[in-house]
């Protein structure tokens, strides 16, 4: 064959193979005769695939059989027919769930859960291995469970009850039976199919019979009537019939839960007797194997003494304090006691205390708390008292006393009174004027009794004090109360210096604040304008006080007082201030009004002066004019001396050069025979008018 045939058919025969298997589309798992079987019933499980396939060449199916979730079958087959797994003779043990899956060529399909249901179950057979023992022999029991498979925990009964820890996989157990007598002895098991479980029938019983043991403990007392503690009681504990066959076992002597003594087969103690209770009780016990025998007797034992009492003289004491200490047995057998020394002791017995007779001790307390007890003993008895704990008191300290806040007139005010040290509980008195006024226990250290009064009268609250106490010694007192009492604020007056009428600019103003409460007291300044930031403040110790400042326009304002103590605040009267114009002022305004019609009076006349020599000057006229102006020289001067006078800055009544007035003429030359004057002694109508 050549290449390519080959290649072609290999192909060919490859793709054949690959795609043979197409579909797996049903499979069924059925349980034959049916899925609810009696016991010993051949069962057969049946799993049945459906499969579309491609050509007729057979392909390998791999089955696989599950119970729950545990593979039981795996088979690989080319075979086309059901695949059969077979139960031969079904147990419960086959009980549960079955499940059928198949797999060709990497494709598989799983079948629904199919349930087995077995019933029935074989009967227990019990076997012993004797039938008769002896008490506290061993025997052997076995149970059958015939032709049953799995898991199977099997269970014993003596007289209905089950035998204890007899719950065992192994259907075999050794056990010794409890008590003489017969015991009637059963059997049954369980069948575990996860997670159920299956319980069979009762089994068969059989009757075990339990003989006693021949031999008994034996307890012997002496003596057993009228024990006294301190007596010697003699006790033996032994073994009745022995033979020479006996296995010793093991023999305890106790009183109560003390072991006096063991031993094999016999015993024997000399015990000294006590009377913890009023009635004691021996217990002789043999053990023999997994038997226990026990014989016991009781005996009364008398008191020799009672159990001591340790007391302190006083019922309390303070530390350093002399103590005195008594033990004593309250009851006591002299009869008893035949001449023994009956002895009591103090523990510890340190320096601080000091034997002064059979049972009394005497020293001083110590500064903390300690613990002390006393021992009585006589014929070898020793019995301790309970222990007294003895709690040293720290005696109270000088209290002090003083007030919460302020004491304030008509209010209700705390009075605090403490003593620095000193053990509680602490009594506390307030007294007021040699009488008790108030009473205050304190149970805590360091803390501060307070009483609550009314404060109605003034002064200082001297005529309180306290007075602390914490047993039976004297009561400390405190130091009397230095507090004084504040009155509150009544009343407030503002007056002004000088009188409100007659304050004007530039006048130093007196505000004066007067007031009724106790200082120290605040004072504010204020006026309206700004109430809230006061103009001055002021702490004063007298009841006045005042404000000084000097005035202008801006003042003028309504002023008040406010004056304010430890106890409350009160306001003054308000004092309307007006700041009046200054004096030099009101002086200017009428000046000024006559010197403006001074000025016009002075205009006027000046005015009229001047219309009346223009009216002159122009009389003369005819006179002037005759003349030439050139050839009168004293018209020349005079024109000459007005026309300097108007043309001077200063004009003619301001001219400077009074001392002497030229007349020249117009070309500047003075003429002869004029006379020089001063401006004082020249007027105008010394001089010629000019002629126009």
């Amino acid at each position: 064959m050549g290449l390519l045939p080959l290649f072609t058919s290999t192909l060919l025969f490859s793709w054949t193979t690959l795609n043979a298997a197409l579909k797996i589309t049903k499979v069924d798992l059925s349980i034959e005769p049916s899925a609810a079987v009696y016991r010993d019933t051949n069962v057969a499980m049946r799993c049945k695939a459906e499969v579309l396939t491609f050509g007729t060449e057979a392909l390998n199916r791999v089955y696989t059989i599950y119970k729950g979730d545990s593979v039981i079958l795996n088979k690989t087959t080319s075979s086309s027919e059901d695949l059969l797994y077979h139960l031969p003779q079904a147990r419960v043990s086959n009980n549960g769930k079955y499940k059928c899956k198949i797999s060709i060529m990497g494709e598989e399909k799983a079948s629904e859960a199919a349930t087995l249901t077995v019933e029935g179950m074989s009967m227990p057979i019990l076997r012993f291995n004797k039938a008769n023992i002896t008490e506290g022999e061993s025997v052997t029991a076995t149970c059958l469970a015939p032709g049953e498979t799995g898991s199977l925990l099997f269970s014993f009964y003596d007289n209905s009850k089950e035998v204890e820890n007899a719950r065992v996989t192994s259907n075999e157990l050794t056990f010794v039976p409890k008590g003489v007598g017969n015991h009637i002895i059963h059997c049954s098991y369980l069948v575990f199919v996860m997670p159920n479980s299956f319980k069979s029938q009762t089994s068969n019983t059989v009757t075990l019979t339990v003989e006693e043991l021949s031999i008994e403990p034996v307890l012997k007392i002496s003596p057993q009537d009228n024990v006294y503690e301190g007596d010697t009681v003699n006790i033996t504990c032994s073994v009745s019939n022995v033979t020479k066959d006996y296995q010793a076992g093991e023999l305890l002597l106790s009183q109560d839960t003390e072991l006096l003594k063991s031993g094999k087969t016999s015993i024997h103690v000399n015990w000294t007797a006590h009377a913890r209770t009023p009635m004691l009780t021996i217990k002789c016990r043999l053990y023999l194997r997994d038997v226990v025998k026990v014989v016991n007797k009781t005996i009364s034992v008398s008191e020799l003494f009672s159990v001591p009492t340790l007391k302190m003289s006083a019922l309390e004491v303070f530390q350093e304090d002399e103590i005195s200490l008594t033990c004593r047995s309250e009851k006591l057998s002299y009869d008893r006691l035949e001449g023994e020394f009956f002895i009591y002791s103090l523990e510890p017995f340190d320096y601080h205390m000091v034997h002064k007779g059979n049972g009394v001790f005497i020293g001083k307390a110590k500064t903390i708390d300690f613990n002390y007890t006393c021992t009585a003993a006589a014929k070898g008895i020793k019995k301790k008292s309970k222990v007294l704990t003895i709690h040293p008191k720290v005696p109270v300290s000088t209290p002090k006393i003083w007030v919460s806040g302020s004491a304030i007139l008509g209010r209700k005010v705390e009075i605090f009174c403490l003593s620095d040290t000193g053990t509680p509980p602490i009594t506390y008195t307030l007294w007021k004027a040699n009488k008790q006024n108030q009473i205050a226990v304190v149970h805590e250290f360091n803390k501060a009794a307070n009483f609550t009064i009314v404060i109605n009268e003034p002064g200082r609250l001297n005529h309180y004090l306290c007075k602390a106490s914490n047993g039976n010694r004297t009561p400390e007192q405190s130091d009397k109360l230095q507090t004084a009492v504040i009155e509150p604020m009544t009343e407030a007056y503002l007056m002004v210096v000088p009188d409100v009428d007659d304050i004007s600019e530039g006048h130093t103003v007196i505000l004066i604040c007067s007031f009724l409460g106790t200082p120290p007291v605040t004072v504010r300044w204020l006026r309206d304008s700004d109430d809230l930031n006061p103009l001055k403040t002021t702490t004063t110790n007298i009841n006045t006080t005042s404000y000084e400042f000097v005035v202008n326009k801006e003042h003028t304002d309504n002023y008040y007082c406010q004056a304010e103590n430890r106890a409350n605040s009160v306001e003054s009267n308000k004092i309307n201030l007006v700041v009046g114009m200054a004096m030099w002022k009101k002086l200017l305004i009428p000046g000024t009004i006559i010197l403006l019609v001074s000025s016009l009076v002075m205009v006027g006349f000046i005015l009229f002066t001047r219309s009346r020599r223009v009216r002159v000057d122009r009389t003369p006229e005819s006179v002037w004019s005759s003349r030439k102006p050139e050839a009168d020289p004293l018209r020349k001067g005079t024109d000459t001396v007005y026309s300097e006078l108007q043309n001077s800055p200063h004009g003619a009544a301001d001219h400077h050069d009074y001392g002497s007035v030229k007349y020249v003429d117009l070309n500047g030359d003075q003429q002869p025979g004029i006379t020089q004057h001063s401006p004082k002694d020249i007027s105008y109508s010394d001089l010629p008018m000019p002629v126009d």
